[in-house]
């Protein structure tokens, strides 16, 4: 099948260039060293505002997607998928987008990863010439399960074979001119692509480049717009959460478990959701709990606070910044779980937990992170860790802070400065988000 795809993606001076190669790459090296590096997630959100998967990429190519030469490219996807596979634990029902050179597709672990929700975005290079084989191998994947999309590369002569093929069409917004996202909107949505695609803009920097996406009907929304949209006013008091705040108190301190379980009580919904959360696969009991009573009994006060603190979190309707606010509280919770597990008793993985949720509860409650943490009874070290960065808990919480930040400098220091190599880094993030993505997915 051939598209007249030179015609549909308008004219020759209106079409981005290829990718270039950035400027601070390594040179390429052997295919049999690995490279070390640390993984950047990213929230992918739909035209709901919700948050839909995550894009999965090394730290330090936050100048561009696929901006390396060909080998190195191959090295890159190599360490990327290599992390991915260690942590194939599944995505929930959230989709992983993965960005990957087209010589990469013969990677065998390609074929471990987990199918369902998988979604390999492709970049083609140019030593992808046989469009025999490349069809072969797309169909391979297909059958396996795995979707496929493709960045916009018009140009190149194997974009219509991969369009055959995909479900998805991404652009870079950031690398992008003019109308290309109008044109390339209108050419995948005329009559001359014979299945439907749904269109994902990449690194989108602006509230205005969002809006021009959202549009010309894309429908997947990915970059730092997200954590720049300007918000209305909200009221510093959320009565929801302050009860949630008098329960979690209540549970860490000496009231009685009668006095504890007859304040969850009257709240019914309350009580229907801690159940629901606490019977979830994601917490993995041996058998299900049938009432608040039952609760407290087996998993004791602290794990009933932990998941206290995760409804704190809970988002009632979709919006940009409360997702990722959401995302950044359980993840670094999590991550800072898993790191712990080899460090601390397993008594204490609660306490990190607590102290990577909490290292948020400025932004959730609206105050200073001191008047927060002041209202709640909370062990030593996680109120060190919080406030003053210090005691045993504090290196965990900066890598699990600088899994956040952008490019990969923050991290490379705080990993170095806690003893993790990233391996265990990486290995933390995308086990965290696979556990974030189970845990939102019961909620309204």
């Amino acid at each position: 099948m051939v598209f007249g795809l030179g015609k549909l993606f308008g004219k020759k001076d209106g079409a981005a260039p290829p990718p270039e190669p950035a400027k601070a790459t390594a040179p390429a090296a052997a295919s049999d060293h690995p490279v070390s590096a640390f993984i950047r997630r990213d929230a992918v959100f739909d035209r709901d505002r919700k948050l839909v998967g995550h894009l999965f990429r090394l730290q330090h190519l936050d100048a561009g997607l696929g901006d390396a030469p060909t080998e190195r490219q191959k090295l890159l996807d190599d360490t990327l998928l290599r992390a991915l596979c260690a942590s194939s634990e599944g995505w929930g029902n959230n989709l992983a987008f993965l960005p990957l050179g087209s010589e990469s597709l013969d990677n065998p672990q390609l074929d471990a990863l987990p199918a369902a929700h998988t979604v390999l975005l492709l970049f083609l290079s140019p030593e992808t010439t046989d469009l025999t084989r490349l069809a072969d191998r797309l169909a391979a994947l297909n059958q396996r399960g795995l979707k496929i999309g493709v960045f916009r590369q018009p140009k190149h002569p194997a974009f219509s074979t991969v369009l055959i093929f995909a479900e998805f069409a991404a652009i870079d917004v950031a690398q992008s001119q003019g109308g290309n996202i109008r044109d390339y909107s209108v050419a995948l949505r005329s009559d001359e692509v014979r299945h439907p695609v749904v269109l994902l803009a990449t690194n989108i920097e602006s509230i205005d480049d969002h809006q021009i996406c959202h549009q010309w009907n894309f429908r997947l929304f990915h970059g730092p717009f997200a954590s720049r949209e300007n918000r209305p006013p909200q009221p510093k008091s959320d009565p929801h959460k302050l009860h949630l705040l008098h329960l979690f108190n209540l549970v860490q301190s000496d009231a009685d478990t009668a006095k504890v379980a007859d304040a969850l009580k009257q709240d019914p919904m309350l009580t229907f959701r801690i159940l629901r959360y606490l019977n979830s696969a994601a917490v993995g009991l041996s058998r299900p709990l049938a009432s608040i009573d039952q609760a407290l009994v087996m998993i004791g006060r602290q794990r009933l606070a932990r998941w206290l603190s995760v409804l704190l979190f809970s988002v009632r309707e979709p919006d940009f910044a409360e997702w990722l606010l959401v995302e950044s509280a359980l993840g670094r919770g999590r991550i800072m779980e898993l790191l712990g597990a080899e460090r601390f008793p397993a008594a204490e993985a609660d306490h990190l937990f607590l102290t990577g949720v909490f290292s948020r509860l400025d932004r959730l409650l609206r105050i200073p992170l001191v008047e927060a943490i002041d209202q709640i009874p909370l062990p030593a070290n996680v109120r060190n860790a919080l406030l003053e960065r210090s005691g045993p808990y504090a290196p965990l919480l900066a890598v699990a802070e600088a899994c956040e930040a952008p490019g990969g400098d923050a991290v490379t220091a705080a990993a170095g400065s806690a003893g993790l190599v990233p391996d265990k880094v990486n290995h933390a993030l995308i086990s965290a988000t696979t556990w974030a993505n189970e845990i939102t997915e019961h909620w309204e």
